[in-house]
């Protein structure tokens, strides 16, 4: 054993330092054996890809072995929840409970810092949408004069969604660097210097991405100087990663860019060029662009991706790119007469260029190795040119200097090598590690997989999810999931939902996804027992409901990636193209990935009983269904629906004990 690994050993011993710390400590052989791997990746410098159940206290088990190694750590999360949590509670109580001097820093991107600079121009020049808008502003304002931090995250009640959020922060693109009259009091130098002094940084996988394409989070300057980096949450750093590597051209950016000439315009340089005009032509190519864009998509309620052929071709989109290209340029014409004035005008003139250059840049072939498509909203167009996976730009920082590589999750694929995710992220070479749940799913977890079911392409569908969902939520008295893969099929469930629950006169609160922001759903859900929640993509990963609240999940349909997303299309064609089977290999275990993090819900605790419930007949029938059922935890099988809601009653009846 080396002197890393002992440690280890110690601190997870029964009368351990952990054990000392928390009374209720419980010894895991799983999440020691997990923390072990850990430490020998850090001292040899390793590249470790570890997937571990839930249960395991996988945080635990790399937090533990990185603080004792007394190495400087970057620990990278998926969410700026995850990264909240651990900075906030899980690295100070290990840090006391270890009894380590180790210095923590939390470093976020720039759209979680208040701008101090954009918010005095806020005060001056805004054209807010609505009381709700004035309000938030009015309550940024009376925090910004005690933060010492200035994350937004400190506000209780601010939605992350906030028109106003924008006006507030900086971008890479409006920030004013050195030039900003703010600059020595800025929130994001101040988190950076922070970080670049810390022991521990914690991050989050977009900024550690957006720096590698754009250099300008400062995670640049602290990565060659870490000798340990951590990826939690790692089944979602590829998506990540291949959103932030990429080109991207909004609309939303071009009407940023109209909005803040305008406002700096007519405050600093009123009457020197017409401001107006100039935005409202910028405006327009944006709106233009929105509408190509749509093409004969007249009413989009959900995001929705385009093949870029599908619109590459068409005369409007064609027109579209060079107009923007032409109004932002004009408007630069106006602006590099003033940068002397202010350096706000040498920062338009600098954005007004780069959104020309991107306009004409989508207007020419995509490179050969990279996929092009269309992202759509019922506002806004985004147009993207990224490379298929992370593994070229992972593998040029994993060169760049020695250090341990750890990469984490509940869910990393169904097979022992991992390769749903070390393919992705060019990690074939790296040590693996599988660590089980301790729960016993055997005893505490069933799985129904109804046979005779409508198939999910057929109209019956939805209804019988929602009818069968009823009756379930019913033997609970609520405590349900409905976890579908699709907008549209979360509104016909809930839809049925009422019907069902109207006709048969029974008082159990259906809460839907968009209805409120998820945190306020899931607040109203633990709240009210009986209550049944229908959500789609969002709610099938981070949601942790221990205990008798949740007991029943219910998933509509095997969740196989959709076929015609540019993305998919292309990496099936690069499988194909290898001689590969790209629905074993690609569609199969995408399925199995998304599946484990949907039935990851129901199981949180030791003590925690539940059904899982999969709506798809395919599950049963088809010779890929084996593949999937083991891909999930160990749980027992009932063949009817009359057995299912038997175990259902079983242990709802145990609640009145």
């Amino acid at each position: 054993m080396t002197a890393l690994t002992e440690a280890v050993a110690e601190a997870f011993r029964p009368a351990g330092a952990l054990a000392r710390a928390d009374s209720h400590y419980v010894e895991r052989e799983v999440q020691i054996r997990m923390a072990q791997a850990v430490a020998q990746a850090i001292d040899g410098q390793q590249a470790l890809v570890a997937e571990a159940g839930t249960g395991v206290g996988k945080t635990f088990a790399y937090l533990v072995p990185a603080m004792l190694s007394g190495a400087r750590v970057l620990v990278s999360t998926a969410t700026k929840s995850l990264q909240d949590q651990l900075f906030l509670r899980d690295l100070p109580r290990l840090r006391d409970a270890l009894h380590m001097p180790v210095s923590l820093a939390l470093l976020k991107g720039r759209s979680s810092y208040l701008c101090t600079h954009r918010l005095s121009q806020a005060r001056q020049s805004a054209q807010l949408p609505d009381r709700w808008a004035v309000r938030s502003l009015a309550k940024i304002e009376q925090w910004s004069r005690a933060t010492t931090s200035g994350d937004l995250a400190e506000i209780d009640g601010l939605d992350e969604r906030s028109s106003v959020i924008p006006l507030v922060t900086s971008t890479r693109e409006n920030c004013l660097g050195s030039e900003c009259p703010d600059y020595r009091s800025c929130y994001v130098m101040k988190a950076r210097r922070d970080a670049m002094a810390a022991d521990l940084v914690v991050v989050n996988h977009h900024l550690f991405f957006a720096d590698m394409a754009l250099r300008d989070s400062g995670v640049t300057e602290l990565l060659p100087s870490v000798e340990v980096a951590i990826f939690d949450e790692a089944h979602q750093l590829t998506e990540a990663g291949v959103q932030f590597l990429g080109t991207t051209l909004g609309s939303a950016q071009v009407l940023d860019f109209a909005r803040d000439m305008l406002g700096a315009g007519l405050q600093q340089a009123r009457g020197l060029a017409p401001w107006q005009d100039l935005a409202a032509r910028c405006e327009m190519s944006a709106r233009d662009l929105r509408l190509a864009a749509a093409g004969p998509l007249r009413e989009v309620r959900a995001a929705l991706k385009l093949r870029w052929d599908e619109r590459a071709a068409q005369p409007e989109f064609i027109a579209a790119l060079p107009a923007v290209a032409a109004a932002c340029s004009a408007a630069r014409e106006a602006l590099v007469h003033l940068v002397e004035a202010a350096p706000d005008f040498a920062k338009l003139a600098e954005r007004a260029q780069n959104l020309a250059n991107l306009a004409l840049r989508f207007v020419e072939p995509a490179d050969t190795a990279n996929v092009r498509w269309i992202d759509l909203t019922t506002h806004h167009c985004r147009l993207i040119e990224s490379p298929l996976d992370i593994r070229d730009a992972l593998r040029e920082q994993m060169a760049a200097a020695p250090k341990a590589w750890v990469f984490t999750s509940a869910t990393l694929g169904d097979d022992e090598g991992l390769t749903w995710f070390t393919e992705s992220a060019g990690l074939t070479d790296a040590v693996t590690l599988r660590v089980g749940s301790p729960f016993d799913y055997a005893a505490h977890a069933k799985l129904y997989v109804p046979a005779s079911f409508p198939k999910p392409n057929e109209p019956a569908h939805p209804v019988a999810v929602a009818k069968l969902a009823a009756k379930c939520a019913r033997a609970l008295g609520g405590r349900t999931f409905v976890l579908t893969t699709t907008l549209r099929a979360l509104q016909a469930v809930g839809d049925q939902l009422r019907l069902e629950f109207d006709a048969a006169g029974v008082s159990i609160q259906i809460l839907m996804q968009g209805q409120a922001p998820k945190r306020q759903l899931m607040h109203q859900f633990l709240a009210q027992p009986r209550s049944i929640l229908v959500g789609s993509q969002s709610f099938w990963e981070g949601i942790d409901v221990p205990g008798d609240a949740l007991q029943c999940v219910l998933i509509d349909k095997l969740p196989f990636p959709p076929p015609n997303d540019p993305l998919v299309e292309a990496r099936v064609k690069r499988l194909e193209a290898q001689g590969r089977n790209a629905f074993s290999d690609y569609f199969v275990a995408e399925a199995a990935v998304s599946l484990k993090q949907g039935a990851g819900r129901l199981i949180r605790s030791e003590s925690d009983r539940g059904l899982l419930v999969v709506c798809d007949p395919r599950m049963a029938g088809m010779n890929y269904g084996k593949r999937l059922r083991q891909a999930l935890p160990p749980m027992a099988s009932v063949g009817t629906e009359a057995q299912a809601l038997a175990w259902l009653q079983e242990i709802s009846g145990e609640l009145l004990f």
